[in-house]
């Protein structure tokens, strides 16, 4: 493992498609099961909370590993996927069924309330997984690659209150009740935040065995941190 190597000059990484494909899973199932409201003892939240905050995990992981440009295409390559669900949902939706087929209903109560919870989570995403991934960076500047869990941490406080509040701000707004929303907002903060505190030692196996494998620990000196760049080279 060469610290402060770019991993652009690398031709090929072992784990990096295996890490994109469930980090995008991940987001699009989430998705999908955030046209739910769940209760879990004290908390209510959507139900794609289930499983979200795990695509902030597998953010860290990249931008720690493979540094902020790989993780930024990763981000914008969720995006893309995001959209394209909704798009096709929207079209089934729109589509007429058999006459002998009776789910049309249950579709779109389902899948249909997914195209406005999309819209929000597509800008909550944006916005959130950009701020974790730029903070993560520059801290492991800062930190000289030490006390990992102060940045996986510190930019998932940052990185989840943004996303949260847009999300469930733009999902459910106007949807259920102000004081309902506000429980929401809040179950989703703090078991998201809890996820990731809980997972800390498992990042931290994770992270040195990724490495390892990849032969790679990127730091990004000299590095856009501007959300609307695909660049993959240093300049």
């Amino acid at each position: 493992m060469v610290p402060n190597e770019d991993p652009q000059t690398y031709k090929t990484h072992t784990l990096l498609p295996l890490l994109t494909g469930l980090f995008t899973a991940i987001l699009l199932i989430s998705n999908v099961a955030s046209s739910k409201l769940v209760v879990l003892s004290r908390f209510t939240f959507d139900g794609g909370t289930l499983l979200f905050p795990l695509s902030y995990i597998f953010s860290d992981l990249l931008t720690e590993v493979y540094g902020f440009r790989i993780a930024r295409r990763t981000i914008w390559l969720g995006f893309g996927c995001m959209i394209l669900a909704v798009s096709l949902f929207a079209l089934v939706g729109f589509l007429p069924a058999p006459v002998e087929w009776d789910g049309s209903t249950a579709y779109r109560r389902i899948l249909g309330s997914t195209v406005r919870i999309v819209i929000a989570s597509c800008l909550a995403y944006l916005v959130g997984s950009w701020s974790n991934d730029v903070i993560l960076s520059m801290m492991k500047k800062l930190t000289r690659g030490r006390y990992l869990w102060t940045r996986t941490i510190g930019s998932t406080l940052i990185g989840e209150g943004l996303d949260t509040v847009l999300f469930c701000g733009i999902a459910f707004a106007g949807a259920i009740d102000n004081s309902l929303l506000l429980t929401v907002m809040v179950s989703n903060y703090i078991f998201k935040c809890s996820v990731e505190i809980l997972f800390t030692p498992v990042t931290y196996l994770v992270c040195k065995k990724v490495k390892r494998i990849e032969s790679v620990d990127a730091y990004d000196y000299h590095n856009d941190y501007t959300p609307f760049s695909l660049r993959l080279t240093s300049k």
